[in-house]
């Protein structure tokens, strides 16, 4: 269908970069395309700028900041640049000063302020553009290639040199939820330099790896676009985990098979621009030099046969989660995890089976790339059944109008400038989302509400700061209104509020999850369920590839089920996306 992806005939330039939606492959097809690229006698630097990497998993070693030799494999290095160490070195260089001098709670205001996706950014930043732009690396290296984070977070990441540029050719007071930034004007040649390493097609190549479905095409997509109007204009895309033939007396290899070619047949037109390559679905696991190098050769090693008793018999599907929610009365539902997994299906199945059971329902989302309008096309919805959304960049204007009008009688000319630089940050945007929720949640009183895509921690927890220290942080949230003042604690409730973490059976989804609990457990909220989505080890399929894969899952689905979850759930696979309030039915029947 696609000609098969090969490193040693694609890649020409110094410099890649692989993005793509959560749980697509990029570490994968990064490690492969690095061993491929060093066994042909290139030398080459394999970068991970991903807070979740795994990349010491695929290789087995201990990873640093500091380039290591890989073992097995002649001419490749390996580093993983940790977001979060940087951030926590820049938070105590910014408070530090601080401590002794005004009271511990202000101290932990400013740390709070200092925790959000901002500052691990910033942090992380310094180092990324040292990689692009040092010659003493560059010329040590043939290739660098960079497996970067899941696309919202690339795109930030990318963008980064020129959003700080500009911000250092607009701003005046050098003011934002960073803290004070004058000091990077001093770096200001060298985001210039980074901007033109990156949108050099001679310099640098954009691997866009996705999956064989609609929801990973559309993020592709939205990547694609996003990067070619700040530049990065040489893409490639490259489908992952393309199943190459189906049996015929299987059901499931069928339905996967068919399924994969019916979402390609709607890959967006922005895409078909770029050359297409493929990567087949193997049953291995691609950990280990050789395991990698087996991907570029098309191998097809058969799975295990093993012989075992399928444990997800045990397990309670969706119904259990619906039953449980519905019998403890809860009001407030939030279905939460990693990009991918299919929060806004079962937020949407969650809902649908409240509603069959005879309560009121209203669902609402934030994500801009969940369309509750596409997942409910044009049925007719139950009468119990309602649906919004709430549109993050129309909520920050919105957030940003209510805080200058409010702020312009007590500050001057300076003041107000200096106030909407501020409010350019990240952290706006949390905030604002969060007033819309609380508003959707204050005008509901007699309806559950299930919400897709809920607020982390940390804006939890920048929010409760507010409240107790608004002089302090008043220029970042403004007033406080009574919506958020109710909500908060309501959150917090168990008996009224009900956190579902959703996530596959896979490496990746399930430590990025895990460190979500972690997040809501620090702003005191203990999420009640976890539901392993898409489980092809709960179908019982006799493909030998897919029966390798769903071998696989069961290390993950232990993980979840007996050490992260105080209740799980899980879903078979489906053989169709389910679309339409009678179809998201199946998930309850």
């Amino acid at each position: 269908m696609f000609q098969a992806f090969h490193p040693k005939n694609v890649v020409n330039t110094p410099f890649l970069f692989l993005t793509g939606k959560g749980g697509v492959g990029k570490t994968s097809t990064a490690c492969a395309t690095a061993v491929a690229l060093a066994d042909s006698g290139k030398k080459v630097l394999l970068i991970s700028t991903d807070p979740a990497s795994n990349l010491q998993d695929v290789f087995g070693l201990e990873l640093t900041n500091s380039p290591k030799e890989v073992p097995g494999v002649e001419n490749l290095f390996a580093s993983n640049l940790d977001p979060e160490a940087a951030a926590r070195a820049y938070r105590e260089k910014v408070v530090g000063p601080y401590r002794g001098k005004l009271p511990e709670s202000v101290v932990a205001t400013m740390e709070e302020q200092l925790s959000g996706a901002c500052t691990v950014e910033i942090a992380a930043f310094d180092e990324f553009t040292n990689l692009l732009t040092n010659p003493e690396i560059i010329e040590q290296y043939d290739h660098i290639i960079f497996d970067t984070a899941p696309t919202g977070h690339t795109l930030r990441l990318l963008q980064l040199p020129t959003a700080w540029n500009g911000f250092l050719e607009e701003s005046t007071h050098g003011a934002s939820c960073l803290g004070p930034l004058s000091g990077l004007a001093d770096k200001k040649n060298l985001y210039s330099k980074s901007v033109e390493v990156l949108s050099e097609p001679s310099m640098t190549t954009l691997l866009l790896v996705t999956r064989p479905d609609v929801s990973s095409l559309v993020e592709a997509d939205r990547a694609s676009m996003e990067l070619k109007e700040i530049g990065i204009k040489s893409q490639i895309l490259i489908v992952n985990g393309l199943l190459q033939s189906y049996l015929k007396e299987d059901e499931v290899s069928s339905a996967f098979y068919h399924r994969q070619r019916n979402a390609l047949k709607q890959i967006p037109e922005n895409l078909k621009q770029n050359e297409i390559y493929s990567l087949p679905f193997v049953s291995y696991s691609l950990t280990g030099v050789e395991n990698l190098r087996y991907l570029f050769k098309q191998y097809s090693i058969p799975s295990m046969e093993l012989s075992f008793e399928n444990e997800t018999d045990n397990l309670p599907r969706l119904n259990g989660v619906i039953n449980d929610v519905s019998s403890d009365h809860t009001r407030l539902i939030f279905s939460m995890g990693k990009g991918g997994v299919g929060k806004t299906t079962v937020a949407s199945a969650i809902a649908i089976g409240l509603v069959e059971t005879g309560h009121k329902v209203h669902l609402t989302t934030t994500d801009p790339a969940a369309h509750l309008s596409h997942q409910f096309q044009s049925d007719e919805l139950n009468q119990n059944l309602t649906i919004s959304s709430i549109n993050p960049k129309v909520e920050v204007e919105k957030y940003k109008a209510d805080v200058l009008a409010n702020a312009s009688k007590d500050l001057d000319e300076e003041g107000l400038a200096y106030l909407e630089e501020d409010l350019n940050s990240p952290c706006t945007e949390e905030i604002a989302v969060f007033r819309a929720f609380a508003e959707v949640v204050a005008k509901t009183e007699n309806e559950i509400v299930v919400i897709d895509t809920a607020p982390t921690g940390h804006t939890l927890l920048l929010l409760d700061a507010a409240q107790s220290y608004s002089k302090e942080i008043a220029r970042s949230t403004g007033d406080v209104p009574d919506s958020v003042l109710k909500l908060l604690p309501r959150i917090r409730n168990p008996k009224e509020t009900a956190v579902v973490i959703v996530t596959l059976a896979e490496a990746t989804p399930v430590l990025e999850a895990s460190r979500l609990q972690d997040d809501l457990r620090r702003a005191n909220i203990e999420p009640k369920w976890w539901v392993i989505n898409q489980s092809l080890y709960a179908t019982n399929t006799i493909d030998p590839i897919l029966r390798g894969k769903a071998i696989a899952e069961i290390e993950w689905i232990h993980e979840v089920n007996e050490k992260l979850a105080k209740k799980c759930s899980i879903i078979p696979w489906q053989h169709e996306e389910k679309v339409g309030y009678e179809k998201l039915k199946d998930y309850i029947d």
